[in-house]
C-alpha cells in the first residue's frame, strides 16, 4: 500500500471521510468515529484513564489540513483540533 491516499473525499453532508488507496481499497470513517479515535495526547490520556471520548453522530469536520506527507490534522465543529491522524491509522478499519 502506498503511504499516501490517492484521494481524500470529505462527504460533509453524510459526515463521512473517504480515503482511496493505491491498492483499490476505499476506507470510510464517520466524522464522529474519527473524533472518538482522536490520537492527540489529551484524548489518549482520557482513554488510558478509562474515560470515554464521545462525539455526537451529527459532529462534522470543520477543516482538514495536511501534515507533511504522513498525516492529516482534523479540526472538528466542537472546537477540538489537536488530533494528527497518520495515514497508517486512517488506512485501517474504523471499527
Amino acid at each position: 500500500m502506498s503511504a499516501l491516499p490517492e484521494a481524500i473525499d470529505n462527504h460533509a453532508g453524510q459526515g463521512v471521510l473517504a480515503l482511496r488507496w493505491a491498492d483499490g481499497r476505499t476506507v470510510r470513517w464517520t466524522h464522529a468515529d474519527l473524533r472518538v479515535a482522536c490520537p492527540c495526547a489529551e484524548c489518549r490520556a482520557r482513554r488510558r484513564a478509562g474515560q470515554a471520548v464521545e462525539a455526537a453522530a451529527e459532529l462534522r469536520i470543520a477543516a482538514i489540513e495536511p501534515v507533511g506527507a504522513y498525516a492529516l490534522n482534523l479540526a472538528f465543529a466542537d472546537g477540538h483540533r489537536r488530533g494528527i491522524y497518520p495515514f497508517e491509522m486512517l488506512a485501517g478499519s474504523p471499527n
